[in-house]
């Protein structure tokens, strides 16, 4: 990661124009002593922001030593049910050694491409508000490993003394496995028997796991028809397409995969119809009834939005009156959801819906729980706001700043509608990173359709605490232009570094102010300084209205910011 040299006044961009090729200096209000200490203090943090707690220091060495696809990348054809998926025996194999502690509660299983972390969060608290002790489990962690395993009433990360005696008292039948299957267990499934016998120990009335990719031969799909309580798709998209079979179908027929015998199946979409048939297909199959977050008799909206404490709330009304193989009602007003967006709400809705389902089975939820759960809500890194002293955190004293971790078309349009929503006429500065196996072009279109787009950093940021899946910035900065030609957008000027100072004519400083800056900037630190020089700058020539810098393009990339701001 590379950082500005500290013996240098200041550091400098200036732009190249696409059409002309000229090279123009850069305005800034010059690099203060303060702003050059930060990036140093940014530094110095991302040296050891990466460490987990001492305590976890042997869990976390044994979890390094196996093969993590998070890091490296999912092999291709991996997630579909197939000669070239994952083995879902070893995994089998592993927890029948382990006593099968997946048998000892029951179990809300979430798969989808999008929205599936989001809509576990909304079951998991609304149970813990009816004072159920709850387990979850999601991936990928933005802070701590341990985030991926939420446990008890409180919903608290599991503690570090508390894994760690878990790993050890585990540990015998790991390594024993392991060697069995020839080292071929793999860092998310010794996680994913990790998290199970957790929820075991704890004595989880439930747990709500989320699948980690496709869901037929995902590591969480070894759970039998006894043991489920609800099977939830979210949404259908194109992500991982190698991995799970290369089209919208065999990625909707990998989802499937976590409908069981008799259990019920809550669908979230909006899903395009043929691919909603393939899972009511799947449903009818296995004689699982179906239940619809999406169905007309399922009502939603957002009414506006509320500031608290500095932070946006949107207040929503929802009506479900389902009237397919499980017959449903509820109707809640005023919800003020701290997860903002229509996909948010979508979410929620089929959060909802499961909540019903398992009432349905007997499970005592009252509305009131619904809804507390509901609000009470709010993860890290989604459409998350940071404070007044987060920002500080960051050397942005008083900019407003959203960390997102959007990382596709899909997600990239429901970000720049929750934007256009709390902020409908600010300056946007975008800080940018993502994984090579996304749709880079596809992710740019959407957020070069703001109203008002001052700049875009596009940057670097680790995958899984490696780089085998990162994106070199300037590899990203060559998509984003590919994808301004597509859309025939002629207002983005391309910047790169400049060593050395330069002063700007009046001319130079109002053709900047009219046009949208483009710069490849590895260092992460450096790129969020620049965003808020350049968003201070325009917001201080006179012009009145708001600013914010979003950081987005992988959760990755939110989890290094928010490590520094806290």
């Amino acid at each position: 990661m590379r950082f500005p040299n500290p013996f240098s006044a200041q550091f400098q961009f200036q732009f190249l124009a696409q059409t002309s090729r000229r090279r123009t200096p850069f305005c800034s209000n010059g690099g203060s002593k303060s702003s050059l200490e930060m990036l140093l203090v940014w530094k110095q943090f991302f040296s050891t922001c990466r460490e987990e707690p001492e305590e976890l220091k042997d869990f976390s060495d044994y979890l390094d030593s196996l093969t993590n696809y998070e890091k490296s990348g999912v092999p291709k054809d991996a997630g579909t049910d197939s000669d070239d998926g994952l083995d879902l025996g070893r995994m089998r194999r592993l927890m029948a050694r382990l006593g099968d502690p997946q048998s000892k509660f029951k179990v809300v299983h979430i798969a989808g491409t999008k929205g599936k972390g989001s809509t576990a969060a909304f079951v998991s608290n609304i149970l813990r508000a009816q004072g159920y002790s709850v387990g979850c489990y999601t991936s990928p962690h933005i802070m701590t490993i341990r985030e991926r395993m939420t446990v008890g009433k409180s919903g608290d990360p599991v503690a570090s003394e508390s894994l760690n005696r878990l790993f050890h008292k585990i540990k015998g039948q790991l390594d024993e496995a392991i060697q069995l299957e020839n080292g071929r267990l793999t860092h998310f499934e010794i996680l994913t028997a990790t998290a199970f016998a957790l929820f075991a120990e704890e004595k989880s009335d439930i747990a709500v796991i989320e699948a980690g990719l496709g869901g037929a031969r995902d590591a969480t799909n070894i759970l039998s028809s006894s043991e489920l309580a609800a099977s939830v798709i979210t949404t259908i998209g194109e992500e991982h397409l190698d991995a799970l079979g290369g089209s919208l179908e065999s990625i909707a027929m990998a989802k499937a995969g976590i409908i069981k015998l008799g259990v019920p199946t809550v669908l979230g979409g909006p899903f395009v119809p043929h691919i909603e048939q393939i899972l009511r297909d799947r449903a009818s199959l296995m004689y699982s009834p179906v239940v619809s977050a999406s169905d007309a008799g399922t009502r939603s909206s957002i009414k506006g939005l509320r500031m608290f404490d500095c932070r946006p709330y949107q207040v929503n009304d929802v009506v479900i009156q389902a009237q397919g193989d499980i017959l449903l009602s509820l109707e809640l007003s005023d919800i003020n959801l701290q997860m903002l967006g229509k996909h948010q709400l979508q979410n929620a809705v089929t959060a909802a819906c499961t909540i019903l389902c398992l009432r349905n089975q007997g499970w005592q939820v009252s509305d009131k729980s619904i809804m507390s759960g509901l609000e009470n809500t709010r993860l890290l890194g989604r459409s998350q706001f940071l404070s007044s002293k987060e920002a500080g955190a960051l050397g942005l004293q008083g900019a407003t700043i959203l960390v997102d971790g959007a990382h596709t078309k899909e997600s990239a349009k429901s970000l720049m509608e929750t934007i256009q929503m709390a902020f409908p006429d600010a300056e946007l500065a975008f800080v940018v990173a993502m994984a090579r196996d996304k749709n880079h072009v596809a992710f740019a279109k959407e957020i070069l359709s703001a109203r008002r787009l001052a700049a875009v950093f596009l940057t670097e940021a680790e995958i899984a605490g490696g780089t085998s899946r990162t994106t070199s910035a300037e590899w990203l900065r060559d998509q984003w232009l590919q994808a301004c030609k597509e859309v025939g957008t002629k207002s983005v000027q391309e910047i790169v570094p400049e060593e050395h100072h330069q002063t700007c004519s009046s001319a130079m400083r109002e053709s900047m102010e009219s046009s949208t800056h483009l710069a490849a900037e590895k260092s992460v630190a450096v790129a969020v300084q620049a965003a808020g020089a350049i968003l201070k700058r325009r917001t201080s020539a006179g012009k009145k209205r708001s600013s914010v810098v979003v950081i987005t393009g992988s959760l990755h990339a939110v989890s290094s910011v928010l490590r520094s701001a806290q």
